[in-house]
């Protein structure tokens, strides 16, 4: 998918780097996503998994700290390589989907919880990250 530049001359695209290892550990070696959190605690997309999982079963709480883990450890991701607190972080980027994933389940479960105000705010953050990510996570 081709991304596009904004014109207005605003923040580049932020694309968090690969983790080969630990999507290699999710798929081939099929460990769950507690034990690739546990060798990888700053792989978002394992916290992603935990958290719709959680939610899934009907553990909201759980859903809920799952996804807020993944949240920070991506934010502090994102900060590494170079974001400063806005602009586009691009779905169509694989490394990416990790934390936009924990941003969709953490808006889901605070909504769930009566957190109504955060769950705006991520679902506002993550529209502004990535329009395609709020269209493909949020139903």
């Amino acid at each position: 998918m081709a991304e596009h530049k904004n014109l207005l001359g605003g923040p580049e695209p932020t694309h968090l780097p690969e983790n080969e290892e630990a999507y290699r550990l999710l798929g081939e070696k099929s460990l769950s996503p507690a034990e690739v959190a546990a060798q990888h605690p700053t792989f978002s997309l394992a916290w992603a998994q935990l958290a719709d999982d959680a939610y899934e079963a009907g553990r909201v709480i759980e859903s809920y700290a799952y996804a807020r883990t993944g949240y920070h450890r991506g934010l502090d991701q994102l900060r590494r390589a170079g974001w400063k607190g806005h602009g586009p972080i691009p779905w169509s980027h694989q490394a990416n989907r990790g934390f936009l994933r924990c941003l969709a389940a953490l808006a889901r479960a605070a909504g769930e919880i009566g957190e109504q105000d955060e769950a705006e705010r991520c679902r506002q953050f993550l529209q502004d990250s990535s329009e395609e990510a709020y269209t493909a996570l949020t139903r």
